[in-house]
């Protein structure tokens, strides 16, 4: 079977669950004007909108104001809700492009959505080839270093098991003696290595930690037992379990670990001067009620956040 087969076959289901997820969050199967059960899967996205707020949009620096663009990164697009490809399979779309586009509206900028690897995208806010990162980023002390954060998320995530398989994860012992897939680079593998370690520390057995990089191939792992659980965000991991029918969440955690709420935050370059507009701006839709409409059309009202608030206490660094 081509790539492009396999990828369009995930495309496929992805956006058959979009509908189911839809039913599930809201209720309802009736649909709106927008397509199926409420969601428009197609490349016209008719998103949500809202109308530009001058003296907000008057903090943006001057350069990326001149440009009259808003360069976003985020990753590849193999994770619904938050960002996947609509029907023609070269669109993203998903909530964190929703959330994206609502920015560029307050700022009175054209969104322009682009699309790396995990680890890239920060190369391109670092080189200036992006100016945000808006792609389930976790806030952390680390990168808080290098980068400034907006929230507008709440951050929890999932280990994802088959079906039947007894599996359940409730504190880090848990994770002793199975083989669990990750995202490098990600939160995520800090947790679970961090897991990992207490574990041994304490005589219990190692932890197998392979990692992935797109759904397609870790969902593939889990299906065959290569895997025996898959560490990633709730959103997708609930949204899959839907999708699959084949697969069950094992237990939740929040990604700054057992003392913090994890939150996922717009990531700027640290110092460039941009995080006090969007952070004005996200402040912004949450007053006017469009972040709620976000939230609410892609199923994940349960991770909304009061008030976004620029570099809060983040996942700690390791010890």
């Amino acid at each position: 079977m081509s790539a492009l087969t396999r990828r369009t076959r995930l495309v496929a289901s992805a956006l058959t669950a979009v509908a189911l997820l839809s039913v599930a969050a809201c209720g309802t199967d009736e649909p709106d004007a927008a397509g199926a059960a409420g969601y428009n899967l197609s490349a016209d996205q008719n998103r949500i909108t809202t109308d530009p707020v001058p003296e907000i949009a008057a903090e943006v620096p001057q350069s990326i104001r001149d440009r009259g663009t808003l360069i976003v990164t985020g990753s590849a697009g193999t994770a619904p809700p938050l960002r996947f490809y609509a029907d023609d399979d070269k669109t993203i779309i998903g909530s964190e492009t929703d959330f994206a586009h609502l920015l560029g509206d307050v700022l009175d900028l054209d969104v322009e959505l682009t699309a790396a690897d995990w680890a890239q995208n920060f190369v391109r806010v670092d080189s200036g080839e992006a100016d945000v990162f808006i792609s389930n980023v976790t806030v952390t002390e680390e990168r808080k270093e290098k980068y400034d954060f907006s929230t507008y998320r709440l951050d929890n995530l999932a280990f994802e098991v088959r079906k039947d398989s007894g599996i359940e994860v409730k504190d880090p012992k848990d994770v002793a003696g199975l083989k669990v897939g990750v995202g490098s680079g990600t939160n995520q593998e800090a947790l679970l290595v961090e897991w990992n370690e207490q574990n041994v520390a304490a005589g219990l057995e190692p932890t197998e930690i392979l990692y992935f990089q797109n759904a397609t191939d870790y969902y593939l792992a889990l299906g065959s037992g290569r895997i025996d659980a898959y560490f990633g965000p709730n959103p997708s991991a609930s949204f899959h379990v839907i999708q699959a029918g084949e697969t069950e969440i094992a237990g939740t955690f929040s990604g700054a670990g057992p003392d913090l709420q994890g939150e996922i935050a717009v990531l700027a370059k640290k110092d460039n001067g941009l995080i006090g507009a969007i952070n004005a701006a996200l402040n912004h839709v949450i007053e006017n009620g469009t972040y709620q409409q976000v939230l609410d059309r892609w199923g994940i009202a349960n991770e909304a956040v009061e008030t976004s608030v620029i570099n809060p206490p983040g996942l700690p660094k390791k010890q």
